[in-house]
């Protein structure tokens, strides 16, 4: 049995060959800087967030929220048939109820939320059901057009537990 301190002695490493131990090296190089940039690749070359929407068809406010989306790089699928039956499926309480109900990921989204709390949602992946901004406040993404002037009402945006609670999530002042 060998007995010498192989802890500064590279002949300890000799029961590799060189070049696979330049290898490993290589190799544990390339997974640390992977581990390190990784993140804004996969940010550079992700798909679309993909979203569901289900609303009225004559609804325009829904149409405008829908285009606060898709600008800010959602791929929207709209479903004109009304969202009472998708905020039952989702399991969005009726009394956060809005105008449209949403689906990115596993999370509903009901009402006039705003672009970067569904991505500080994302981001974050709490054990919930989703966000929602009951009603219809003016000033929210959808509800902010010219014909609402420089109107703009206070609004919380709630994040909605599994068990139906809610807490404020963010809110616009």
């Amino acid at each position: 049995m060998d007995t010498r301190d192989t802890s500064t002695d590279r002949s300890a490493v000799v029961a590799m060959p060189e070049s696979g131990f330049h290898h490993a090296r290589r190799g544990l190089a390339l997974a640390a800087l992977t581990g390190l940039f990784a993140p804004a690749l996969l940010r550079a070359q992700s798909a679309p967030l993909q979203m569901e929407v289900w609303k009225s068809p004559t609804c325009g406010c829904c149409k405008d929220w829908i285009e606060h989306m898709q600008a800010r790089g959602f791929r929207v699928k709209v479903h004109d048939t009304g969202n009472t039956a998708a905020r039952e499926r989702l399991r969005v309480p009726m009394k956060l109820g809005s105008c449209h109900t949403a689906l990115v990921g596993r999370y509903a989204i009901e009402g006039h939320v705003p672009v970067t709390d569904v991505i500080r949602l994302l981001k974050e992946a709490p054990d919930a059901v989703g966000l929602a901004v009951p009603g219809m406040p003016v000033g929210s993404p959808g509800m902010d057009g010219p014909q609402y002037g420089a109107r703009r009402d206070p609004y919380d945006v709630l994040l909605v537990a599994r068990d139906g609670s809610t807490r404020i999530f963010s809110s616009y002042r």
